[in-house]
């Protein structure tokens, strides 16, 4: 167990944690929420040993190894899958001892590092790093590209993909999914739901917090509070809480309120001098409860347009690409359209929505346009855009001179940006407050198309949760990327799914356009190990004689013989998963009745909270088996 007692902690003078209190449970999964600038990176920084508290104690189980997303890159000409494997460094270490050993020629030593190496599961480390960088979207020809030839995007990829690969008793995860995509991100929540050590995760993805974490730790006013169960239980939680709290407030202050009328009346009063001074002390000694504090800084909106048109863009046999063709469109984009883009890394969805907003040119075909089409773009690259030096006000009196400086703080102050704060410089913004400037941009020229290319990297949930409610409310129409499932389900109600070069409505939803993916994945593993097994066959087989050949079928029977109770028991196993899976999502749904949070209903949610622990341990459990299961398959067939 990891514990954080009485801690108080300073950064530049302001007090980020003041008498916080965490206990931290072994194979627990926790989501770090709060508003950004509160210290939730200060907290990891804490838990790093890179930040010292200033008085309180942290108390770490001896031996401990944690691991962390790295803010740098180390050697740049290094391969990626080597920059992956390097996140396993006592699987490096052992390489190191095998390769002094040889060149010692000391056989005892070379022996005792290739048992080392034999229990490290050294033979698998490859593999298992390749595992990582296909789930996180790189191509195979990617693998063994030096890491100086990734964008940086990518290279945040490639530091999370080894953080995945180090053994670790704690895993400390910040913003893990800005920079993936959707693809990327539905198979990470899988990798971390089946992680067996502590997860500690800072996320503003409300559906990946839902699916990964068990409880919710909200940093608030310097303070640590724990909520079992998910982000969704962690709202109706909260909101009790907080009723519960302005209610203790509301009846407090009645009662300061007495007293204080009490000790005016009397303390003048020889009589009853001695009775309001013991109210005066009363008062002295109450601990005021706080108010509860629930309004969001953010009211974003788009304001409504003038004009559109009922066919704002059509793709007449669009070919799409850089050169080469790499999407065939034939598609329209009504007045009322609300699209997500699927799709796979590669598949051409930023390409698409560059190609609508013309910065890059159709390789073939026709793109027609409405008379009255007015098209609001967002995408990350626009962030670098932004002028350093100009503070906010000033991007918008750019946009629109005849403004008012008045009307323009005014609407900037629905984005964030209150007072003094509108005359800040850009360069001192937050990744997130770049963010709300250029959505503030966009919202400003009254578009009737919005293009929107994962808006939502960098805002915290606040923010999110503004622009989710600002798009729900906008009249236009909406095409966008995201990985945020939460803003998806809210906001749009039509999927395009992008693959092999075409575009096509998706018939499913989110959910099942998750398990299109792991059946895919499956696929894809189960032919390359096709591939492997007849690569070897051929080989070898070329090269046998006849009475060989006769051996070798022997030998192929009695492994069939071995392969078929192993492939029923992963059957088996694959069975009880989906059950557990199912019994999980259940609860999931019962929890998201709010009378199950009444006080009349404790003993019930917590026996349900009781079982979604158990179903979750079993479902860990059943998922190991299933692994060492297919392990243990695979060396068989290799």
């Amino acid at each position: 167990m990891i514990q954080l007692h009485n801690i108080h902690l300073l950064r530049g003078g302001q007090s980020l944690l003041k008498d916080a209190h965490l206990s931290l449970h072994s194979g627990q999964r926790y989501g770090l929420v709060g508003r950004n600038g509160t210290g939730k990176t200060s907290l990891f920084k804490l838990l790093l040993g890179e930040l010292q508290v200033d008085s309180g104690e942290l108390q770490l189980p001896p031996n401990l190894r944690l691991a962390h997303m790295a803010q740098e890159l180390g050697d740049i000409a290094r391969t990626a899958v080597d920059h992956v494997l390097d996140g396993d460094q006592p699987y490096r270490q052992a390489e190191q001892a095998i390769q002094q050993a040889q060149q010692n020629q000391d056989d005892t030593a070379l022996a005792q590092a290739w048992a080392d190496y034999d229990q490290l599961a050294g033979y698998t480390a490859e593999n298992r790093a390749q595992q990582l960088l296909q789930g996180l979207g790189f191509q195979e020809s990617d693998w063994q590209q030096p890491v100086a030839n990734f964008s940086g995007g990518w290279r945040v990829r490639l530091n999370l993909a080894q953080a995945l690969m180090c053994p670790s008793d704690l895993l400390l995860l910040d913003e893990p999914t800005n920079h993936l995509d959707l693809d990327a991100t539905m198979w990470l929540e899988g990798w971390l739901q089946s992680y067996p050590g502590t997860l500690l995760l800072i996320s503003h993805d409300r559906d990946f917090l839902d699916q990964v974490v068990q409880t919710i730790v909200h940093l608030q006013q310097q303070q640590l509070t724990s909520y079992r169960g998910n982000y969704a239980a962690f709202e109706r939680q909260k909101a009790e809480r907080m009723a519960q709290q302005q209610s203790m407030y509301d009846k407090q202050q009645a009662e300061i309120a007495h007293i204080e009328s009490f000790i005016r009346r009397f303390k003048a009063k020889a009589s009853k001098a001695k009775q309001a001074q013991g109210r005066v002390k009363a008062l002295e000694r109450m601990e005021l409860i706080a108010p509860a504090y629930a309004d969001s800084p953010f009211s974003f909106r788009f304001p409504e347009f003038s004009q559109t048109s009922a066919n704002l863009i059509a793709l007449n046999q669009v070919s799409i690409g850089y050169n080469q063709p790499l999407l065939e469109a034939n598609l329209s984009i009504l007045q009322d359209s609300r699209i997500a883009l699927l799709g796979p890394n590669g598949a051409g969805k930023s390409s698409l929505i560059k190609t609508l907003v013309g910065d890059v040119p159709p390789l073939a075909g026709q793109i027609v346009t409405g008379e009255h089409l007015k098209i609001g773009y967002f995408a990350q690259h626009q962030l670098q855009a932004l002028d350093l030096q100009a503070h906010g006000l000033l991007h918008l009196q750019r946009l629109q001179p005849q403004a008012s400086e008045q009307e323009l703080r005014n609407f900037l102050g629905s984005f964030g940006w209150q007072g003094e704060r509108v005359f800040e410089p850009v360069k001192n913004f937050s990744g997130g407050e770049k963010v709300r400037l250029a959505l503030a941009m966009i919202a400003l020229q009254k578009p009737n198309l919005l293009l929107l290319d994962e808006p939502t990297n960098h805002l915290d949930l606040e923010a999110r949760h503004a622009l989710t409610r600002a798009l729900q409310e906008y009249q236009g129409a909406v095409l966008v990327i995201s990985h945020d499932r939460h803003l998806l389900r809210q906001v749009v109600d039509q999927y395009w799914l992008l693959a092999d070069g075409k575009i096509a409505p998706y018939a499913g939803d989110l959910d099942s356009y998750q398990q299109h993916l792991q059946k895919l994945v499956q696929q894809q593993a189960k032919a390359r190990q096709q591939e492997t097994r007849a690569s070897r066959q051929e080989s070898s087989g070329n090269s046998l004689s006849a009475q060989d050949r006769k051996l070798q079928k022997r030998q192929q029977a009695a492994q069939r013989a071995q392969l078929s109770p192993l492939k029923k028991q992963l059957h088996k196993l694959e069975c009880e998963l989906d059950k557990t899976q199912t019994l999980l999502r259940e609860m999931e749904q019962q929890l998201t009745d709010p009378s199950l949070y009444l006080s009349e209903q404790k003993e019930q949610l917590r026996a349900l909270l009781h079982q979604q622990t158990q179903a979750s341990q079993q479902a860990a459990e059943l998922e190991d088996s299933w692994l060492l299961c297919q392990e243990q398959l695979e060396q068989l067939q290799s």
